[in-house]
């Protein structure tokens, strides 16, 4: 992925941007893919290139109240929303079934209106919570734990104890199977959960206290709240231990371990599966897949050891805090206090129609859509985004054929994969059928549960049947973007393509260094230290000559060391193991970026625009999508969980270790930006 996933970031050209005021748009925004007026020209670009190009924005860019962060791509998302949220706003005013009205656009309408009716949902206060808490205070005991389970996850979609659903199966990339995995825990990372220093043991206090004070809006006494709150961090704490860390988890391999039945139930001999699986409505299946054994069987000495009223005690946890966000102002008060105040440092809770807006996407998003792509994404822009694809594909082949350190078996392997990855843009092919998914103009609640339910129903349904490869993975009004290494594919939704991440009023230069940049970070995630043991149709195969594999992992290398001196925040410093695949796919991303934009241009005369040539234009349209402003809260967060690399260090970090940068700026050996020969970091 080209962003990070925690919480959205983005760019504005100025301050009356960044506090956009509460209205909705009847059209999308300009705002150019190169904005001179957020550079820093009084820096020298040899020693801050990140400083230079985003100088101007930063300061003009205050982070607003309701986020942890700010960047391009925060802005142009806000603005995705602010238009969406008058699409909404006017179908929800249209009374149900107005002729004209497609059934999608009336679940879209009525979805909103619900959603943005606090007064309902105040009135409701924790009632739709009730039915769980009920379920749960009457299990009889740890045997009867698989049916009840069962109905959380179905109707909550949520991972409480631990997950269950539907996935490629790495040994056969044409099958969809079963995944047994871990549970959602509370706190963001299993580190919180087990570091010793000041800082972690203090998160851990407010935890607790976060915990007890929502099972008191749920009915729980004081004192007895406190006591379940602590239960609750000692049972997370448990399973915590047994997780795999992020880093490990970037290892395929450690999350393969194909099963059956039998197999899945000695790994928890108290939790009787056949039961749970009838109940999930998949009582004939015999082949998973269990990410984390090891956590399944730490889940076991739990149910043994754990006594049942601690068990309840973390269900009904879980379970409100899946809720809350969707019931009364106390529980949705006290959820945002915690996860995003006290976490991330944001000091106000974004206004209800872009909780709304954001609510309708992840439920609906492809209906949500077709109505975006309908209104911002022309058959003009799709083909203008798939030249340039093509052209960074292109490039990628010859410097495939021009590595000296690839031996020509593993050589014809890479080029088989890069020929058979599939380019996703704009949208599906086919949209997603909501004809099963019943929405209500007066229960906002309901639509959730109704739309988790969907979903979870949907989920079931691909296990045991092959492959969908025309589904995607976001909305197409995301900005954001992604590869797939199972399905060798790489996915640029509408919201991406928006300027001034692809500005169609600009020059080729900033846009194939922003769009470009991104197309090729992408198709580079196919061949990082992680997508690399994937074969050409999305198959766990080692398809490397081991002097190729070792020449690869020395080069990697490189990158590992480097980003390893970086500072996140305090004395933090990257995690670069976690990040090296987002730290290589820059590097290499933009590399292809420039030969595939060399390629394009060549015989042409380009001028001189804004007092840059179109070389520095380059570079500067790469640096500017990633203009970015984080509060320290967000950053001591992204440090333990996120393998993206904060925005200073993924421009200075990728523009040091290319010769073409030194070039264009007349940079001279021993400024900031300049690294010795010998010291440069290259895979691709």
């Amino acid at each position: 992925m080209r962003l990070i996933p925690f919480s959205t970031l983005a760019m504005a050209a100025g301050l009356a941007f960044a506090q956009a005021p509460e209205a909705p748009l009847s059209s999308l925004p300009y705002t150019p893919g190169l904005d001179v007026g957020a550079m820093d020209r009084n820096v020298d670009p040899c020693e801050d290139f990140y400083q230079y190009s985003c100088g101007g924005w930063m300061r003009n860019n205050p982070i607003p109240g309701d986020q942890s962060a700010w960047s391009v791509y925060a802005k142009v998302t806000q603005d995705n929303q602010r238009y969406l949220w008058g699409i909404l706003a006017s179908l929800a005013e249209r009374n149900s079934g107005q002729e004209g009205r497609s059934a999608n656009q009336q679940k879209l309408g009525d979805y909103f209106y619900a959603c943005m009716d606090e007064a309902t949902i105040e009135a409701r206060g924790a009632a739709p919570l009730q039915p769980y808490l009920a379920k749960i205070a009457a299990l009889p005991s740890k045997q009867d734990l698989p049916v009840l389970l069962a109905t959380l996850h179905r109707e909550l979609s949520a991972g409480i104890l631990l997950s269950f659903g539907a996935g490629q199966d790495m040994a056969d990339a044409t099958q969809t199977i079963a995944y047994a995995g871990i549970a959602n825990a509370g706190l963001p990372d299993r580190d919180y959960y087990l570091k010793t220093d000041q800082r972690s043991k203090e998160m851990r206090r407010q935890y607790v206290a976060h915990v007890a004070r929502s099972l008191q809006l749920a009915g729980v006494a004081p004192a007895a709240a406190k006591r379940q709150a602590d239960a609750i961090l000692r049972l997370e704490t448990a399973l915590a231990k047994a997780s795999l860390s992020r880093v490990e988890q970037r290892d395929p391999y450690k999350l393969f371990h194909k099963t059956d039945r039998k197999g899945l139930q000695q790994l928890t001999p108290s939790f009787a599966w056949d039961t749970y699986l009838s109940a999930m409505g998949q009582g004939s299946l015999d082949t998973f897949n269990v990410s984390q054994p090891a956590y399944l069987k730490a889940l076991e000495r739990q149910l043994q050891k754990a006594p049942l009223d601690d068990i309840k005690a973390y269900l009904a946890w879980q379970t409100t805090r899946a809720m809350s966000p969707y019931l009364s102002r106390a529980f949705d008060d006290e959820s945002f206090g915690f996860y995003r105040k006290t976490l991330l440092g944001v000091p106000q809770q974004q206004p209800r129609w872009k909780r709304c807006v954001q609510q309708v996407d992840q439920q609906l998003g492809e209906a949500l859509g077709q109505e975006f792509v309908a209104r911002a994404f022309s058959p003009d822009l799709k083909e203008r985004v798939q030249h340039m694809t093509k052209k960074i594909e292109e490039a990628m082949a010859r410097d495939i054929d021009e590595l000296k350190w690839m031996g020509s078996d593993t050589k014809a392997r890479a080029r088989e994969k890069l020929h058979a990855v599939a380019n996703k843009i704009g949208y599906p092919d086919q949209w997603r059928d909501y004809s099963h998914y019943a929405v209500a103009r007066n229960d906002y609640a309901a639509n959730v549960v109704n739309g988790a339910a969907f979903e979870t129903r949907r989920q079931m349904g691909k296990i045991g049947k092959p492959l969908d490869r025309g589904e995607w993975e976001m909305t197409p009004p995301t900005v954001n973007a992604y590869y797939n290494a199972q399905m060798n594919d790489i996915n640029f939704p509408a919201g991406i393509l928006q300027p001034p991440l692809y500005d169609a009023k600009m020059d080729a230069a900033p846009n194939y260094g922003n769009t470009g940049g991104t197309i090729g970070h992408e198709l580079i995630h196919g061949f990082d230290d992680e997508g690399r043991q994937f074969d050409a149709q999305g198959n766990l195969k080692d398809w490397w000559g081991k002097k190729d594999a070792a020449a690869f992992n020395q080069r990697t290398q490189c990158i590992t060391d480097q980003y390893a001196q970086y500072t996140v925040v305090d004395n933090i410093k990257i995690n670069s193991k976690l990040t090296l695949g987002e730290d290589a796919a820059d590097l290499g991303g933009l590399l292809l970026a420039w030969m595939a934009w060399k390629s394009d241009i060549a015989g042409l005369n380009l001028e001189n625009r804004d007092g840059l040539t179109p070389e520095q234009r380059f570079f500067v349209g790469y640096a500017q999508w990633t203009c970015e402003s984080q509060r320290p809260e967000r950053l001591r967060v992204n440090a333990a969980t996120d393998p993206h690399s904060p925005g200073k260090y993924r421009v200075n970090g990728v523009v040091v270790n290319m010769p073409e940068f030194a070039r264009a700026f007349a940079c001279k050996p021993g400024q900031a930006m300049v690294k010795p020969a010998g010291k440069v970091c290259r895979v691709w």
